[in-house]
Formats: C-alpha cells, sequence, structure tokens
C-alpha cells in the first residue's frame, strides 16, 4: 500500500538507556534519558520555527516525552500505528542480536505487518493534517526508508534528528533529507 504524497516532517525520540547501551527496545516503554531530554529540547529550537498542521507521537513514553520537550506548548495527537516494532524474544538482547527486518523475530512482529501497521499510521495522519511532524522510532524510519529507498537498511537515524520526507517527482518515489537542508518547507 502507498503512503499518501503528502510531505511531513519526521523525528526519531531522544536517546534512551536501552538506544544508549545498544539493547533492542522496540516494544519496551522506557524514558528518556537526561542525554535525550537535553536532545529535545535543542530540537525545539528548530522545530518552533515551523508552524504544524498537526504533530503526530507514538504511544510509547520516549516518544511522548520527545514531543512534549521539544513543543511544549503544542498538543498532539497519539496514533498507536507508530509504536516501535514487536520484537518479541530479541527485545532487551543487544542489537547484535537482531534479525535481518524481513524475517519475524521469535515470538515477534513480522515485518510485512509492522510496515503495514505504520503506513496506515501515516496515512491517517497524512489524510488528518496537510504538513505533520511525526514523533517515533528508528524503526518506523526504516519503514519510510523503505519507500524512498527501496531498502529498510542503512543507517539508523539519530536521535531527535528531523528529517523532512517529501514525495518525489515521480509516483513511488520520495525523498529524505535533513530540515535543516529542505528549501521546501
Amino acid at each position: 500500500m502507498p503512503i499518501i504524497c503528502k510531505p511531513f516532517v519526521f523525528v526519531r525520540h531522544g536517546e534512551t538507556p536501552l538506544n544508549r547501551d545498544k539493547l533492542i527496545g522496540g516494544r519496551s516503554d522506557v524514558p528518556l534519558t537526561e542525554e535525550g531530554e537535553w536532545q529535545a529540547q535543542e530540537a525545539g529550537a528548530l522545530l518552533s520555527r515551523y508552524r504544524w498542521s498537526g504533530i503526530a507521537v507514538s504511544p510509547l513514553l520516549r516518544a511522548r516525552q520527545t514531543a512534549e520537550l521539544a513543543l511544549p506548548d503544542a498538543p498532539y495527537a497519539v496514533f498507536d500505528g507508530l509504536r516501535e516494532r514487536d520484537w518479541g524474544d530479541l527485545e532487551l538482547r543487544p542489537w547484535s542480536e537482531l534479525t535481518p527486518y524481513e524475517e519475524t523475530p521469535p515470538g515477534g512482529e513480522s515485518w510485512e505487518a509492522f510496515c503495514t501497521r505504520v503506513v496506515d499510521a501515516l496515512n491517517a495522519i497524512l489524510t488528518q493534517y496537510e504538513r505533520p511532524l511525526v514523533v517515533a522510532h528508528s524503526g518506523v524510519f526504516r519503514v519510510l526508508r523503505r519507500y524512498a529507498l527501496g531498502t529498510p537498511y542503512g543507517a539508523r537515524i539519530g536521535n531527535v534528528e528531523p528529517m523532512w520526507v517529501s514525495p518525489g517527482q515521480s509516483a513511488n518515489e520520495w525523498r529524505i533529507l535533513p530540515l535543516e537542508e529542505a528549501d521546501e518547507c
């Protein structure tokens, strides 16, 4: 299923104890570290320069805290479909034990089910808002990368690194670049 062709900004949550320690933390609901709180507040300086038609946030604490610290006076809507992937038995294990994305982890969510859930949530957001800010997780960004580049593989997106996601010139073509480099905003 394609993503509705509208631009938006994606931000991964701030640092948590799990990603600081390179542990798999999909469905684990952990708070930000002090560093993560600082990252979110710092990103607020950039994010507050823009007028958002809506702010869509994962229900997990780390994403909600990031939105609240980055844009403290802005209301946001929680979208369950933006949750990170459920890694099942691999939760809290080292990143080195991650299986390829296309494989279903033991007791976890399949890649296709995860992609479908994320795309459904993004389409609901893009139907509701003209130019939203989406605050979620690195797995959600990998789904975006799959649509933009044809693969979920590549460098992990940094914590609280705003990315401009926009449709390209042709159908099913997407561009992803740092918000500060986007001249279309």
